[in-house]
């Protein structure tokens, strides 16, 4: 007896099986779209890593993920805004494909308002988890000096440090999410229909890990698994809305909070 597969409803639809010449385009497009966001980063950070290695213990760096850009405070904010902006553009360019295909990326991520309770909810409980496995990771990644010491902002107090940080941490919830799981989950279902779920979930967050190596081996491990988890939530239902915002809380309490989140981590 034959037996089917049933999908729950707010699971990502089965991509259709398409031709080999239509997977060869899907692969090249993937990985021009990795070449121009994230994929790139992960080749930097990699080498950044390295070059770390060559330099001092990492265990006597630091690394900053957002520094200030210039000592003009209007040039300052310039860039820091169009560093978010820009570094959307490839979000915008994979709700421009799936516009081009006729299907609404909005409804097909799970980025919209269809179900704000239990993405808050379950967004919240999962900033609560990786927060405070954030926090171990880190404490254990510095006493075993396979961490840099972490500096989240860089940025001087200015009236609109505070709401630049925030753009700066939607930009990263947003790219992050929307191209690691929405758009990759896709495409890799496209490219390889044999591939299993779990394959797709470890590709992922290998790459995830991969461009937070430049912080050292412990983030690196960190967003890996991370990486897992949102995979398999996003797997499960469908919805990359509760990563966004669980991804959002984390960076804006590391942007602005990471001084109290220090004293968490005994000594």
């Amino acid at each position: 007896m034959k037996r089917t597969r049933i999908q729950s409803p707010d699971s990502p639809p089965a991509a259709p099986a398409p031709s080999g010449l239509r997977r060869r385009f899907y692969g090249w497009e993937l990985a021009i779209m990795l070449g121009l966001s994230l994929g790139r980063a992960a080749i930097y950070a990699v080498l950044q890593l390295a070059e770390r290695l060559t330099i001092a213990p990492l265990a006597d760096q630091t690394a900053t993920v957002q520094s200030s850009r210039s000592r003009a405070e209007l040039f300052d904010f310039s860039y820091q805004v169009l560093d978010s902006v820009f570094a959307l553009v490839p979000v915008v360019l994979v709700f421009y494909l799936f516009f081009l295909h006729g299907v609404n990326p909005f409804r097909r991520f799970g980025l919209d308002l269809r179900a704000p309770g239990r993405d808050v909810l379950l967004g919240v409980g999962l900033f609560v988890l990786i927060g405070l496995g954030t926090v171990v990771i880190y404490a254990v990644g510095r006493a075993t000096g396979i961490t840099a010491e972490l500096i989240p902002a860089d940025v001087g107090e200015h009236w609109w440090t505070t709401p630049v940080l925030v753009l700066t941490a939607l930009r990263h919830s947003l790219l992050e999410e929307i191209i690691m799981l929405a758009y990759l989950f896709d495409r890799a279902r496209r490219i390889w229909p044999q591939a299993g779920i779990w394959a797709i979930i470890l590709g992922s967050a290998l790459l995830r890990g991969a461009y937070h190596l430049y912080q050292g081996f412990g983030p690196g491990i960190g967003n890996l698994l991370m990486g897992v988890i949102f995979g398999w939530i996003y797997h499960r239902y469908g919805r990359v809305m509760p990563l966004v915002i669980a991804h959002l809380l984390l960076d804006v309490v590391a942007f602005l909070a990471f001084p109290l989140v220090l004293q968490l981590i005994p000594g």
